[in-house]
Order: structure tokens, then sequence, then C-alpha cells
């Protein structure tokens, strides 16, 4: 077992420990019913199946309502061509239920179901016909929060390429003490527009893979293989050609973004995926298990997640009130306790270019206190979809 596995907790059933299991990638079969009635779709998400309650459905915005009926925390993803997300739904505890929005125009896809949270998982096609419903015009808030949230993903991004040309540059230099120096700068601009990354199938993981994911024919590259060569291998042969397909690969990112349909559904299903991601890989310390700088990448999915929270606060104070006081509250509380674990040059657990603690300076007590607010603030967050899209 892995050390980081060794200092995870469950919180409510959030912080499952992650189980490595082969996952079937074939289609599972489910009803060929043309969807027509009002109400979501249900989904099975067992250890060997993905029932999907219809396979036919009018293009438009869809409700999922999962229910995980396999032995272990699942996941499940509805996949556009070349796998591109167009919605996630994560952490999904054995017989717990979880929803999921998504805007579906016409063509075809597949409902892929994780257990274990690897894999390609177990699949069923679906298929979307007709015209795509009319887009209802925003009103200012929701207008105003598109807009916000566009610019800054897009200047993330742009902070992407320069953070991690600094980083290549100091690889082509062979200056060590600058490439561990710059490392954690790029990570952290990649955590804060993760789940906009995620969703273009075919690159993402060419920038973000871990080693898990490499096989036979699927060559370790990006981040964690030059991670890996500089921290455990505490070498820089063999890191120029991955560094030149680094900058190459998030250029591309930065391009393709810009082309992005962004909307308060799309806003509100990336925040609760930022925090999906912070329960699933960051404060189980599975991320960045070379470096042991999780908690900066725990830091970019909380910024990424309270950014957007704060764009569509104007809009969410008018249609859940509630739910605004929720997450004031929540969302300081989850920074201020991350904030108790910065560590300076010099001081115990510092690890360099990191304005936090090494990870492994974290006790079973502060890895177990970090997950419960994690899970405080995951339902709430949950919320944001349902209330953007009148739901």
């Amino acid at each position: 077992m892995p050390e980081a596995l060794s200092k995870t907790f469950t919180a409510a059933g959030l912080l499952a420990a992650l189980v490595v299991s082969g996952c079937s990638s074939g289609s599972s079969t489910g009803s060929s019913t043309e969807a027509g009635a009002d109400g979501p779709i249900t989904v099975d998400a067992g250890d060997t199946n993905c029932d999907v309650s219809t396979t036919q459905i009018a293009a438009g915005q869809h409700t999922f309502s999962v229910t995980n009926s396999a032995g272990q925390v699942t996941e499940v993803y509805v996949y556009a061509d070349g796998d591109r997300i167009m919605g996630e739904v994560e952490n999904i505890g054995p017989a717990l239920k979880r929803e999921l929005i998504v805007d579906l125009p016409a063509g075809t896809y597949q409902v892929a179901c994780k257990p274990g949270m690897v894999g390609n998982g177990n699949r069923t096609a679906l298929t979307v016909t007709g015209a795509t419903p009319s887009a209802a015009t925003l009103d200012e808030n929701l207008s105003n929060a598109v807009d916000d949230y566009k610019k800054y993903v897009n200047s993330e991004a742009a902070a992407l390429v320069d953070t991690t040309k600094t980083f290549t540059d100091a690889i082509d230099a062979g200056d060590m003490d600058k490439v561990k120096a710059a490392y954690p700068a790029a990570r952290l601009h990649y955590e804060r527009i993760e789940p906009i990354a995620e969703s273009f199938g075919d690159l993402d993981p060419l920038i973000d893979m871990r080693i898990d994911d490499a096989t036979d024919g699927t060559t370790f590259t990006g981040f964690h293989a030059l991670e890996q060569l500089i921290y455990e291998k505490d070498t820089l042969k063999g890191t120029s050609d991955l560094a030149q397909q680094l900058d190459t690969n998030v250029e591309k990112l930065q391009t393709v973004i810009k082309d992005v349909d962004f909307t308060p559904l799309v806003m509100g299903n990336g925040a609760k995926s930022l925090l999906d991601e912070v329960a699933k890989s960051k404060v189980t310390g599975e991320e960045e298990r070379y470096s042991r700088i999780d908690l900066v990448d725990f830091a970019g999915n909380v910024d990424g997640a309270r950014y957007v929270y704060t764009a569509l606060r104007p809009a969410l104070q008018e249609k859940d009130p509630a739910l605004v006081k929720t997450l004031d509250e929540r969302f300081p509380a989850l920074v201020d306790l991350l904030e108790t674990h910065r560590a300076k040059e010099g001081e115990a657990g510092y690890v360099t270019g990191s304005p936090y603690v090494s990870y492994d300076d974290l006790s079973k007590d502060d890895v177990k206190a970090l997950a419960i607010e994690v899970d405080a603030i995951s339902e709430p967050l949950g919320q944001i979809s349902g209330v953007v899209s009148g739901k």
C-alpha cells in the first residue's frame, strides 16, 4: 500500500480508499426506449455494469440520477467523441445516489461508470437526437458570471503556459534547483482550471496522466512523468523530450480553451468537480506522489471552485440565499484550515517552491480534518448546478 493511502480517511463516505481494479470497457445493455417523459435518466452504476434507463434522448438539458450499486466508490462520466467530458460526478460511495445535470446537443455519447474510480469503465452508448432547444437568455447576473469566468479561465491558461515554460526552460538549462522551484507554480495554474482541461479527453492525459494510466501502448508523459524523474530519481536525464512535449500540449490547451462554450451549468459542474478532485486525489496524497506538493494542487482546486462561486454568487443570492449563507461559511473554513499548513523556507516540512508543507509532514489528524472540511462543502457546492439551471 502506498504511504499516501495510509493517511487516507473516510469522511461521511466521501473518501473511500481507492481500489485499483480492472474495469470492463465493453458497453452494457440499457433500454432503447426513446426518452420523452419528464424526470431524470437513471443510471445503475455496478461493479460490472452501467445500466442507463434510456439510451435515446432528445437534445437539451438532462439530469442523470446515479445510484452506486457497486461494492466500492465509483464515478460516472458522460463522454462525447474522443472521450471529451460533457459532465461527471465523482466519489459516489456504495449505495449512495448523486445527480448530474448536463447539456447535450445531438450526437453520440457514452455513459461510463468507473468502480474504484479507475480505468475506462463499464460503458453504455447514448444517442441524442433533434435540434437543441434555444438557450434561455441569461439574466444580467448570470451573464456577468459567465463573462468573468471565461476571462479567469483564459487568464489561468495563459499563466499555465508561462509557468510551464519557466519550468521547462530550467530543465533545458540543467538547473535542478530552478526546476524544483518552478514546478509548483505550474501545477497551481493547471489545477485551477482542471475540469475545463479534463474536458479535452485526448489532450488532458498528455498533460496530467499518472503512472497508473500508463500501459504497454500508452507512454507515461506530462507533468507527472517529469515529476517522477526529478523528485524520485533525482535526475534530469530523459527530461528534455518530455519537457518539449509538455510545452506543446499546454499551448494547445490554451488554444482550445478559447473556444469552450461557458455556461452557468458548466461553471457549477466544474466547481463541484474541483472539490471532487480534492477528495479523490489531493487530500489522499495520490496526485503528487513524488514531489509531495499535494497541498498546492489542493489549493489550486479550491481557488478554482471559489472563483466559480464568487462569480455566481449574485445570481445564487437571488435564487437561493440559504445556499449562499452556507457556502459563505464553508469556503472560509476550508481556506483557513489549508492556511494552517503554510511553510516558509527553512521551516519544518518546507518543499522548494511550495507555500505549503510536504504532504508527508501532515499527521493523520491533519488529513482527517482536511477531509472533513472537503466533505462539509461538497454537498452544498453540488447544489449550484441545480440552482443555476432551474432544476
